[in-house]
């Protein structure tokens, strides 16, 4: 089942290809202060069908993408390497879709696992 979502304005949109069993709320600092739930998946799972307001910010080693509306500000999703044992997979990059931002879909109802971001790097 295909899910829909959008920032505020709808100025970004995107699709995702199936529900999420779960999300991920990060404690580091960039997730914390974005305030996101975060679904995990391939790049081949996820269309952005309109990004004329995609804004990107990177930080530190520039190895992630963290999108953003820059009409009304919503953080939409990342880009990142995949992590195994806390080194970046370069060749397995993954999606994070900002899940509070899907449409019509309730994502009070998935279970939140919480990643200690802040202390792990």
């Amino acid at each position: 089942m295909r899910i829909g979502g959008s920032c505020h304005c709808k100025a970004t949109r995107f699709e995702v290809a199936f529900e999420p069993e779960s999300v991920t709320a990060c404690t580091c600092s960039n997730c914390s202060k974005r305030g996101a739930l975060w679904a995990y998946y391939a790049p081949k799972d996820v269309t952005v069908l309109s990004k004329d307001a995609d804004g990107i910010y990177q930080w530190g080693p520039k190895i992630g993408e963290y999108h953003f509306c820059k009409v009304c500000g919503m953080s939409t999703y990342n880009r990142t390497p995949t992590w195994v044992d806390f080194k970046p997979d370069f060749d397995n990059p993954r999606i994070s879709v900002n899940a509070r931002l899907f449409d019509d879909f309730d994502v009070a109802s998935l279970k939140v696992e919480v990643i200690d971001g802040k202390n792990l790097w």
